[in-house]
């Protein structure tokens, strides 16, 4: 059954009856769009009032006749800002947010890979490459890091290192952002997070895209990557002392035991520290070659393992307070049996964000895409779902 928000009018909860079709509810000037469909029972109005909805928009065409309608008269303060209208402006501007992040994350990965191209001839590189893409990064964050995310969750495993770099300089200013970094500060650690791998230009392909285990020793030929790029980053030119932080410490741990120097505790700042968990977060959760990439929720579960020896506990936890235990971009399956992609994070409540649903477990077919915000519904997580546990491709759902 189809609807057009246009046909909707504004009631009063209280009457609300059995029957309506209900094509929004609002509350406190936020309309959502989730809760279409009829009414078919006096709970599911009894549910709406306990969750202090006021109004309800509904379809009368598609309601059953014999329903008495009672539009409320719109104010001048009223109109469209509380219409479904108004809401799906809202999404014609993250429309916009997407295209924009999509541009931001395409010459990102153009600039990384001429950087690998440039150290690997021996060329130098020059860090005002690097800084207006930086500038651009962190003005999406700033303005719309939902959009941002939900592009950079969308991944190729054979671009990895490309986009693993440019994940991991995304994440690196949301959580940067989320600690209360200065805008420079930001600046400089996306710079870092883009080159922070490229030492692996140097380490042997058939070792780096092996299908398998590493031997011990292909492991050690791995971790010389931490080596080159000590000897690298000396032909970038203009790179700061927190670049390289990020670059040269995301391999240190704690105790001592990571490399390439085996630094550990406060040798290590604040910028190696938040780059060490989220490389580890990007690489758990991203497909590779030789494995699946995990949900975030299992990645969770391994950072905390590593604390406090290898990583810093207070900085993991504040990194998923960042991130959101359903970050926006990954795949959850909801009580009812649908499928989606959170969409919008909630930071009052990070167990309900708002969830872009496309597919049916419980049908086993996909549906017709709908936008529920969890704030309002009474379905909730069950889980989350790495893009490998899912029997059908998201893909072409991550676009707006």
């Amino acid at each position: 059954m189809h609807y057009d928000p246009k046909n909707s009018i504004k009631i009063p909860l209280d009457t609300l009856s059995i029957g309506m079709f209900v094509t929004a509810i609002e509350d406190n000037k936020r309309v959502n769009l989730s809760n279409a469909g009829r009414v078919s029972s006096q709970r599911a109005i009894d549910e709406l009032k306990k969750n202090s909805i006021k109004y309800a928009w509904v379809d009368q065409s598609l309601s059953v006749k014999g329903c008495v309608f009672k539009p409320v008269k719109l104010t001048e303060d009223d109109p469209e800002e509380t219409s479904p209208i108004k809401f799906k402006r809202v999404h014609k501007s993250r429309f916009s947010h997407q295209k924009r992040a999509s541009r931001i994350i395409r010459e990102a990965k153009t600039l990384a890979h001429r950087i690998l191209n440039q150290t690997f001839a021996g060329n130098s590189v020059h860090v005002d490459e690097l800084e207006r893409w930086a500038d651009d990064l962190i003005e999406q964050v700033l303005v719309d890091s939902d959009a941002l995310h939900c592009v950079s969750a969308l991944r190729n495993k054979d671009e990895y290192l490309l986009e693993h770099s440019v994940n991991v300089a995304t994440l690196l200013v949301s959580f940067g952002k989320h600690l209360g970094l200065s805008k420079e500060e930001l600046k400089q650690v996306a710079i870092g997070g883009i080159i922070h791998d490229i030492g692996k230009i140097k380490v042997d392909d058939k070792i780096l895209h092996k299908p398998g285990r590493l031997t011990p020793e292909e492991f050690e030929h791995m971790k010389g990557h931490q080596t080159h790029a000590q000897q690298m980053i000396g032909s970038v030119v203009g790179v700061s002392d927190i670049s390289r932080d990020v670059c040269l410490m995301h391999h240190e741990k704690l105790d001592g035991q990571g490399y390439p120097e085996g630094l550990s505790g406060d040798q290590i700042s604040i910028y190696g520290r938040m780059s060490s968990i989220v490389d580890i977060y990007d690489a758990l959760t991203a497909d590779r070659c030789y494995k699946r990439g995990m949900s975030s929720a299992e990645a969770f579960k391994i950072l905390l393992s590593l604390t406090p020896f290898q990583l810093d506990k207070k900085m993991v936890y504040k990194f998923i307070n960042c991130v959101g235990i359903y970050p926006v971009g990954a795949l959850v399956e909801l009580s009812d049996g649908k499928v989606g992609i959170v969409w919008t994070s909630n930071s009052g409540n990070p167990l309900k964000p708002e969830v872009k649903c496309f597919y049916s477990r419980k049908y086993h077919r996909f549906i017709d895409v709908c936008f529920v915000d969890l704030k309002h519904s009474q379905l909730n997580i069950e889980k989350a779902i790495a893009p490998s546990q899912l029997e059908v491709d998201p893909s072409p759902f991550y676009d707006i």
